[in-house]
């Protein structure tokens, strides 16, 4: 053999090399890809129970929660439907300006009276946006 042939990288071994990288890449992203759903449902679970803090504050400091019509809009900006608050705090209950939607870009469901007899519910339906599912698609609340 000359010189030549030994220097550089056969096709053969290229092929190898992209193949290792692409399973390497394709491991990386699945091990990333359920992260990235845990993230979604603690972040989603963690804000729910900042909206249902907020309304129970709301309910403590106005004597009613804010009503369906009402609905979460009313710890962002003052009602203008009865009951009305008898002094709504300046910016509201949550430090957003907006209602926060879940980590899916869906809007929550506030329910009053929530399922099960409870005061109130705030769901999220999960991934898919639907009610039931499992795993990912799975219900949010802040019963359970």
């Amino acid at each position: 053999m000359n010189k030549q042939q030994k220097a550089g990288f056969s096709l053969v071994e290229v092929l190898v090399a992209l193949v290792i990288i692409a399973i390497m890449g394709a491991v990386v992203a699945l091990n990333l890809g359920g992260a990235t759903d845990d993230a979604k449902i603690n972040a989603t679970q963690t804000e729910i129970k900042t909206i249902a803090t907020a309304i129970t504050l709301f309910k403590s400091q106005q004597g009613f929660l804010p009503t369906q019509t009402q609905g979460l809009e009313a710890l962002v900006r003052e009602p203008t439907t009865e009951p009305k608050p008898k002094r709504y705090p300046v910016g509201g209950y949550l430090q957003t300006v907006e209602v926060p939607k879940d980590a899916w870009d869906n809007p929550y469901i506030y329910l009053i009276p929530g399922r099960e007899n409870q005061p109130f519910e705030i769901i999220s339906y999960g991934a898919d946006g639907l009610e039931g599912g499992e795993g990912v698609n799975a219900d949010l609340s802040n019963l359970y």
